[in-house]
């Protein structure tokens, strides 16, 4: 088989496991992602060669650093096969990671199924917004790309009625001098002439952006509405605690608390988790527990050997990424998680140099050529 063959029979059998997950089938897709990998990247070839092949178990599977995103490309494919090239927001480092995809329907029919079970109480249509800048072109931000795929699929219908467009400023309301309030409430007037819950996406900066820039005012959403907040501040803003931030928001949108839902996501990543806090969602969990899609495993590592530490305790966070069939199905992070009520709990983040199980892995991939082709 081709390269091209072999990546779309894996991505085909990645979205059938999306569509009806089997627990037996992950460990055999994942290691077979790995074995396609291994056979088109040099570079992950040697790190599997340094780690001493990679077993018959998916914790055998040598993850790679997020680190490796920004230090050379990650891909099984050719640049020129590139559907999409995510790149990371570049605040920690002078290089900006970069997440080539060769096709985005993997990464959509992921992000649309969990994300709606964490995000939505019904099949019904609701209007769809952000408080997020507009999207650029080509699209470079994992998640403005996501936020457009919930607006399409779930909204569709443009906010005056008419065809929808996915790049209309009315749907993206970050503008360079702040949060468009106006925008803001021409979206609840809308989803109110609609009968319709409004779900409005943002990041966790923009928030304290919004309710700075209300200054006490409260702004309530229409009955049944839910927020979607998710990464952190990276310097723009004062920091709120998650708690407070989530207490905040819910006063002044006159909404549960519950319906303040955390998403976790990174561009090296094709998969999301999310907390499971808004009633009558599919997804069931606690606040500050983030739950994985079935096509997501992610697993505390001893900082050293990268090997799973005893349940409770805290590591870095280790995902196996079934979505990611052209990059690396498995890699490891900088954040520091532990497992906590069927979840991973957010410890905080590693400071300073790669761990040096993370540093192994990143010589390993860089010797004597570039990861990918």
């Amino acid at each position: 088989m081709t390269l091209l063959a072999e990546s779309e029979a894996l991505h085909q059998r990645v979205r059938a496991f999306m569509a009806r997950p089997d627990e037996d089938s992950f460990s055999r897709i994942a290691l077979d992602i790995a074995r396609y990998q291994a056979k088109y990247c040099a570079g992950f070839a040697r790190l599997v060669a340094a780690h001493g092949g990679l077993g018959e178990e998916v914790d055998g599977i040598p993850a790679v650093p997020t680190d490796a995103f920004r230090l050379t490309r990650v891909a099984t494919h050719a640049p020129e096969l590139d559907s999409v090239r995510f790149a990371t927001s570049g605040t920690t480092s002078l290089e900006r990671g970069v997440h080539p995809l060769r096709t985005t329907q993997t990464y959509a029919e992921g992000a649309l199924a969990f994300g709606r079970r964490a995000l939505t109480t019904s099949r019904a249509p609701c209007t769809v917004v952000a408080i997020a800048p507009a999207l650029d072109e080509p699209v470079s931000s994992s998640l403005g790309f996501m936020m457009q795929l919930f607006m399409s699929a779930w909204d569709g219908r443009g906010l005056d009625g008419g065809a929808f467009a996915a790049r209309s400023p009315e749907r993206w309301l970050l503008r360079a001098e702040g949060v468009d309030l106006v925008g803001l409430r021409q979206a609840i007037e809308v989803a109110e002439a609609r009968a319709e819950p409004l779900l409005i996406l943002s990041t966790s900066f923009a928030w304290v952006a919004l309710l700075d820039a209300l200054d006490g005012k409260a702004l309530p959403l229409p009955q049944g509405s839910a927020v979607m907040q998710t990464g952190g501040y990276k310097g723009r803003v004062r920091e709120v605690p998650p708690a407070e931030l989530r207490k905040n928001i819910a006063n002044t949108l006159r909404i549960p608390e519950n319906a303040v839902v955390s998403e976790y996501g990174m561009t090296e990543l094709s998969s999301q988790l999310y907390e499971g806090t808004l009633a009558r969602a599919e997804l069931r969990g606690k606040a500050g527990i983030y739950l994985e899609p079935p096509w997501l495993r992610v697993t505390p590592v001893e900082p050293v050997s990268l090997r799973p530490v005893p349940d409770g305790e805290i590591g870095l966070a280790r995902f196996v990424d079934l979505a990611n069939v052209d990059s690396a199905v498995a890699i490891v992070t900088r954040d520091l998680v532990r497992r906590r009520d069927a979840g991973i709990e957010l410890v905080g983040r590693e400071a300073g140099a790669p761990a040096r199980g993370c540093s192994l892995a990143i010589e390993a991939l860089l010797a004597g050529a570039a990861l990918g082709r």
